[in-house]
């Protein structure tokens, strides 16, 4: 019975683990950390952006299944987040796509 228990809370912890693909962090207009395979021109971008308009926060980016989502933390300004969705490359490389023959 024990083991059903440990095995539910194991299958729980996996299904809603917090895992982006990539993530940004910005602090007082500097790109801080990031982590992933962020593409250099979009990082040089964001960088541009932070320094021209200075703000602290994150951005993490999801893979779905059909589609790539950007996730802002509360701090970083409107006006912040629709340039930094503007310069996002959609098709961002994954390691798990195959080749279709």
């Amino acid at each position: 019975m024990e083991y059903v228990l440990l095995l539910a809370i194991v299958v729980v912890f996996l299904v809603f683990k917090d895992r982006p693909i990539m993530v940004l962090e910005f602090k007082d207009g500097e790109l801080v950390k990031t982590k992933g395979q962020v593409p250099t021109g979009f990082q040089t971008a964001c960088r541009d952006i932070a320094h021209k308009t200075p703000f602290s926060g994150r951005v993490k980016i999801y893979k779905t299944r059909f589609t790539t989502k950007l996730d802002f933390s509360k701090n970083v300004p409107n006006k912040i987040k629709q340039r930094i969705k503007n310069v996002f490359p959609h098709n961002v490389p994954t390691s798990k796509r195959g080749k279709r023959a």
